[in-house]
């Protein structure tokens, strides 16, 4: 394991060099669920599967800018799913954007991760790696150095909202008003990664991106997006559900199935969980 923490460090100082100074415009290409990727995702994504491959104790990755598993090393322990750029479409705007990684044994399912990495390209490059533990790491002077552990409190301050406002249930849309009227600062950028990243650093809140009427199972990833971060929210005391249950119980059918999913500390999940269970379907 780590051996793979130390791959991933090496692909992100890549990935921040890469962001400095890389094309910032579209490919001609589409990754497997349609969009178009920047030469930022394709190249970002070579990077780290190429380090990857070094590793004997990889057996299997499989990438969300690709369509299938890619098969490493049959002797190797562990199956790594990444998202190689999240929120890739903000670098011309200049805002944060990331890297997520969820480390797998024996399938691709949430019950079988073992542990969840991600990385923010922001003012300065932070990486956080939970196993037993949630740790926060700075590059500094082109090195991981720790700075701290994280822990959520039981009550967070802020909200970030997603997805399609004018597609969301009518008892969702109330959810979130709710939330506001009881004095929750709005903090949405736009990337999971840095929206994430700031609910765990200042103690807590919600960070929402239900089913809605033109996406029914949601937009986010599980793989690469919503069982990694889910996985680092429990670590952190707080929770990860789809509106009715844990996230990480969730069935998996396809690599690259989507799911509803809200992250937070347990005030604002089991508030979410009340609402969910008496309107919901």
């Amino acid at each position: 394991m780590t051996e793979i923490f130390d791959a991933i460090k090496k692909s992100a100082i890549e990935i921040r060099n890469l962001i400095q100074t890389g094309d910032t415009g579209k490919s001609t290409q589409e990754n497997s669920t349609g969009d178009t990727q920047l030469k930022l995702d394709i190249a970002s994504d070579e990077i780290i599967e190429n380090i990857f491959k070094e590793l004997k104790s990889v057996k299997a990755i499989v990438s969300e800018e690709q369509e299938n598993i890619v098969s490493l090393h049959k002797e190797g322990k562990y199956l790594i799913a990444y998202d190689p750029l999240d929120g890739s479409s903000l670098v011309d705007v200049n805002l944060s954007v990331g890297s997520i990684f969820g480390i797998y044994e024996n399938d691709f399912t949430g019950k079988n991760l073992v542990a969840a990495v991600y990385v923010v390209y922001g003012p300065r490059v932070e990486l956080v790696i939970a196993t037993d533990e949630v740790k926060m790491y700075r590059l500094i002077n082109n090195e991981f150095k720790f700075i701290q552990n994280i822990k959520l409190n039981e009550k967070g301050k802020l909200t970030a909202p997603g997805s399609t406002q004018n597609c969301w249930a009518p008892f969702h849309k109330k959810l979130i008003d709710d939330i506001f009227e009881d004095g929750y600062r709005l903090r949405y950028s736009g990337g999971m990664v840095p929206d994430l990243h700031q609910i765990l650093l200042k103690g807590g809140g919600l960070f929402s991106y239900p089913g809605t009427t033109d996406r029914p199972k949601g937009k986010l990833r599980q793989l690469f997006e919503v069982f990694p971060f889910a996985y680092i929210y429990e670590k952190a005391n707080g929770q990860a559900v789809d509106g009715f249950q844990r996230v990480l119980d969730i069935q998996t059918t396809h690599i690259h199935d989507t799911s509803p999913c809200f992250f937070g500390s347990n005030e604002e999940i089991n508030r979410v969980l009340k609402v969910y269970k008496e309107n919901g379907k």
